[in-house]
This record gives C-alpha cells, structure tokens and sequence, in this order.
C-alpha cells in the first residue's frame, strides 16, 4: 500500500513540475514594463517640470486602469535632475542599465536632454524629450525625440505674433542663458524675414532671481513689443516694476499656471506661443483637458499634454511590437505620425517633430487666465 501510493506521488511529480513551470511563465509574462522619467520637479525648472510630472501620471494611471500594455502594466520610475544636466546624466545611466527601462520621458531642460541623449541613443533607448531640436548635434540622434517644437519654429512663432498680431517694428529681447539662449540665436537667423528690427538683447542666467538691470535696458531701446524667453517668472515681475509697458510676449516655456502663479501681478496682458488653451480647448483636445480637471480639479496646459503625449506616443509603439523588443526596435516604431492631445507630431521628420506653424495656438493673459487669440501663425 505504501509502495503504490509512493509511485503514485512520483508519477505525479512532472505533472506538477510542468504545472508550475507555466506559472512561472505566466508570472514572467506578466511582469510590468519599466518606463523611466527624467523630469526638472525642483530647481529653475520645475515651473515645467512639476506640470509635465503631472500629465505623465496621469497618462500611466489612466493607461494601467485599462490593462497596461499589451496586458502588462506600466512602472513609471520617476527621477528629478534638479534642473541639472549633470544629474540628468546620472539618472539616466541608472535608468538605462540598472533599471532596465524600456523608454525614457523627459528631460524638462535643454541641457540636460543634450546630456541624456549621449548615454541613451548609443543605447538605442527612446528619450522623449520636452524640448526643441536646437543644436545640430540632435539630428544625428535616432532614438532621441522631441515633444516641443524647434528652436527655429519657435523664434518664427515669436515674430510672427510680434509682427502680424501686435504690428511691432521694433522688438526687445529678455532672454535666459540656456533655453533662451537659442532662441535669440533663431530669432537672429530668421528675422531678416520679418519687417521688425531688434533693438535691444538682454540675458540672463538661468536661476537668477533678479533681471532688473537687463530689463530697464531693454526698455531704454523704446520697443513696441518685447519677447521674454526663459523658464522663469523673474523677468515678467521685473518688467512691470520697472513700469515697461511695451506688450510682452514669451515662447510657451512659461504658459504654465505654475509660472503664472510666480508672476504675481505682472501675470497680465502677456501673449504667448503655445498650443493648448484649457479654457478653451479645440476638438481634439477637450478629452484630455475633461480627464485632466477630473483628476486634479485644475486645468492642464501645453507642458501636461505634451507629457500625455510623451507616454501615449510610446505606448503606442510598445503596442505595435508585442514581443518584439530588440534594441533599437522601439525607436524605429515610434518614428511616424501620432494624433496627440497637444498636437499632430510626425517623430519621421527632420526636427523629430513634425510641429509646423499652424500647430500653434496663441493666448494672451487677461487676469491670470489664459484666453485663445483668434490669431493664426502661418497664413
């Protein structure tokens, strides 16, 4: 009796081998896929940083909410660089080849993408930046794209809206050290092409907390309209206590309430660049602006869709592969079209965005609030 139970529990020894062996393969097939997060949340950059953060989360939640990807659900490992390039490289290398991350959204800043980027694309990691292609150094760069539109289109935003909605002919230039930097480079490039001359360029640096000086020199130069370029709500606040009351203007790297915020009572008759108005979205926005306020009781602007976007884009190219995950095979499927919330990106073009002109929208603060100007660039 005991010698045939005992061959009874033998025999029944590969069944449950097997039987747990395809647990253990429905455990690894379910195992969640690791998407990494570089974003400025504290530092001169967290003004974009903290909004993209918000839109990303969302984004994952609302995607793990109805089954992941491909039935597998998303780790979003979030990193803060502390608006530092230096930073920003070390996390990535964590990110990378510690925490085996599938794609990187982020950086926030210019720098620190143009850091990123040296470790991730010889990786052959997908960086979903939140800038421009500025420097020539990123067109060679496969896996690198960019959420924001170029530095040349957005000097081409800025001095359209200057010259055709406000009828400056003379403009003055408050810009940062960075991000600013290349814009005022682009605008020098491309306004030959504009009827406006440059009559004053003042920078400066990125964290300062006072650009008194470089605004009341700009104000000495008598200009219709002057452009504030930067990440920073510094400038704006200087502008008005000096009393300059030129109209003013700014790229979208400050349309965010967080930076409104910051400007206190200078957060006034200001028009900006951008592509999302809340308060008044166009119809293939209105979605996300409704799970936006849903979530978080705010309305979104340009930097939270255009994290949306971030994550959706390369979920949809996770989506497309299955099993499939070679190097470099994600990169190669996101490049191409995608309908996103802020805008229609084309990641196969030249300056890995497909952003045009006519992408953009224009608005103007009346009050604090953002309100969509009739204004179209492009036409």
């Amino acid at each position: 009796m005991t010698q045939s139970v005992s061959r009874r529990a033998l025999l029944a020894v590969p069944a449950l081998v097997l039987a747990l062996a395809g647990t253990v393969a429905v455990v690894e097939a379910a195992e969640p896929i690791r998407i990494g997060a570089i974003l400025s949340t504290t530092g001169p950059g967290a003004g974009a940083g903290i909004p993209q953060r918000n839109g990303l989360q969302l984004a994952v939640k609302l995607a793990n909410e109805k089954g992941g990807i491909d039935g597998r659900q998303i780790q979003l490992i979030m990193e803060d660089d502390g608006s530092s390039p230096d930073v920003a490289v070390t996390k990535a290398n964590n990110l990378i080849f510690s925490q085996k991350v599938q794609a990187i959204i982020g950086p926030t800043l210019t720098a620190s993408t143009l850091a990123v980027g040296g470790v991730a694309d010889p990786a052959k990691i997908p960086v979903m930046a939140f800038t421009g292609l500025g420097v020539p150094l990123e067109k060679t760069r496969r896996c690198v794209f960019h959420m924001l539109p170029s530095q040349d289109l957005n000097a081409r935003a800025l001095l359209e809206v200057a010259t055709k909605a406000l009828g400056a002919k003379k403009l003055g230039v408050l810009h940062d050290s960075a991000y600013g930097n290349i814009v005022m480079t682009k605008i020098r490039e491309v306004s030959p092409d504009y009827p406006v001359e440059i009559v004053a360029v003042e920078k400066w640096e990125v964290g300062a907390t006072d650009a008194t000086t470089q605004a009341a020199k700009v104000k000495a130069a008598a200009p219709d309209a002057v452009a504030v370029i930067g990440n920073s709500a510094t400038p704006f606040r200087n502008a008005r206590q000096i009393r300059l009351t030129a109209p003013l203007l700014s790229a979208l790297g400050t349309a965010t309430y967080e930076y409104v915020k910051a400007m206190g009572d200078a957060a006034d008759n200001i028009v900006f660049a951008e592509f999302l108005v809340a308060e008044d979205p166009l119809p293939g926005q209105a979605a996300f602006v409704e799970a936006f306020r849903k979530e978080y009781g705010v309305l979104p602007k340009t930097m939270e869709a255009s994290a949306w976007d971030a994550f959706n884009a390369v979920a949809a190219g996770l989506a497309k592969l299955g099993a499939d995950t070679q190097p470099g095979a994600l990169c190669e499927a996101i490049r191409g079209p995608f309908e996103g919330a802020m805008a229609r990106f084309d990641f196969s073009q030249e300056d890995l965005t497909g952003l045009t002109l006519k992408s953009y929208v224009f608005s103007k603060l009346d009050k604090g609030k953002f309100v969509r100007l009739p204004f179209k660039a492009g036409s």
